[in-house]
């Protein structure tokens, strides 16, 4: 009799963690979403934002070992085109929407300024911006024109289709077509080069992108704007005037992988990764 109690007791049990969907399910569900995300997530645009998206992607496999995250870069445009043709998952985009953008969706993951960079040999220690404005657009010529070397200036201006661009342009309230430029480059990197390069080079790139080359011994300096030095400190006080948010943009509301990896990008999980590439991470 005794025997047949303790059987009749196990059967409850087994009954009652049937009826819960098995008494051990819980924790395996959990392992189960721990890794049911899988797939290929490819990210398009900003060559500002791409580093940083890399780096976050490597972290987002690591965690997820059967994603594949694919970051390529061609300027915030190509970022908003590919989303919207479906070429990309995700665009890249180094600025705010325009108002004929807004039917997508916007995630900040960082923010950022632009500064205007010089050879760190140049004598030059700051420049007003009507001094910027008229070495763009050729009415200042030579370095000597504002206390500098006796040298031509070497212009150096960015490729249409990048955010640096049209943020440049709507700070100093010129159009393209007047800037007067001896070199037109592509993304951040190829400024800082041509500057480190080139003595009597002047160009603008972001702020983050020039720090963390300053601490790689990269032959460049960072001009104050307005008096106020271009440094990831101010872009975070918001004291620097010419800040902009990093942008992870979708073509409609995420789900899925997308939203895994936005919400991923957006917390604090990668806040150290954002302030490495000297980027002001985003508090949510």
């Amino acid at each position: 009799m005794k025997q047949l109690k303790t059987l009749a007791f196990i059967a409850v049990g087994f009954t009652i963690c049937l009826g819960l969907k098995s008494c051990t399910q819980p924790s395996q569900i959990a392992t189960q979403s721990t890794n049911q995300l899988q797939g290929k997530l490819v990210l398009t645009g900003s060559s500002t934002v791409a580093p940083l998206a890399a780096e976050i992607g490597k972290r987002f496999e690591s965690k997820y070992p059967d994603v594949r995250v694919d970051v390529q870069t061609g300027g915030s445009s190509r970022g908003i085109a590919d989303v919207r043709t479906g070429v990309a998952d995700v665009g890249m985009v180094s600025r705010s929407l325009k108002d004929e953008e807004t039917d997508l969706q916007s995630f900040a993951i960082a923010s950022d300024g632009i500064g205007i960079i010089l050879h760190k040999d140049n004598p030059v220690k700051s420049l007003s911006n009507q001094q910027v404005l008229d070495i763009y657009t050729g009415k200042i010529d030579n370095w000597q024109q504002v206390n500098g070397n006796n040298a031509p200036i070497t212009v150096v201006n960015k490729a249409e289709g990048r955010s640096t661009l049209e943020l440049f342009l709507n700070y100093f309230q010129i159009q393209n077509s007047e800037i007067k430029s001896s070199v037109v480059i592509g993304d951040n990197q190829q400024g800082i080069k041509t500057v480190a390069g080139n003595p009597n080079a002047i160009s603008y790139v972001s702020i983050g992108t020039a720090e963390f080359s300053l601490t790689s011994g990269i032959t460049i300096k960072l001009l104050p704007l307005n008096e106020i030095a271009a440094t990831t400190e101010n872009i975070q006080n918001q004291t620097f005037p010419l800040s902009r948010p990093l942008n992870l943009v979708t073509k409609t509301q995420p789900e899925g992988l997308k939203q895994a990896f936005i919400e991923f990008a957006q917390s604090p999980q990668v806040h150290d990764i954002v302030q490495k590439q000297e980027f002001v991470p985003i508090s949510k």
